[in-house]
């Protein structure tokens, strides 16, 4: 059984995400979601993943990549793009 999901604009579906990004405890100053699109029913989130200067990942990379999955997995349940 497929679950019903709510139709959502971009922004608005952005401003929750950085809003729960920002309450979570694993949140760094900076994280924020620019963007967002929908891939096969899944919320892809798009944003700063603080790069060094040679464009690798840094530490900081991983929490950002874990937060992004984290924000799919939880709105992908509950909405999908409007737009």
């Amino acid at each position: 059984m497929q679950r019903q999901t709510q139709p959502v604009t971009r922004e608005t579906l952005l401003e929750e995400a950085n809003k729960i990004m920002s309450e979570h405890e694993d949140f760094i100053k900076g994280m924020i979601a620019t963007d967002v699109v929908e891939k096969n029913g899944v919320l892809v989130f798009r944003g700063e993943y603080f790069l060094d200067d040679q464009g690798l990942p840094t530490a900081k990379s991983t929490a950002v990549f874990n937060m992004f999955k984290h924000l799919a997995h939880v709105l992908s349940e509950k909405y999908h793009l409007a737009d």
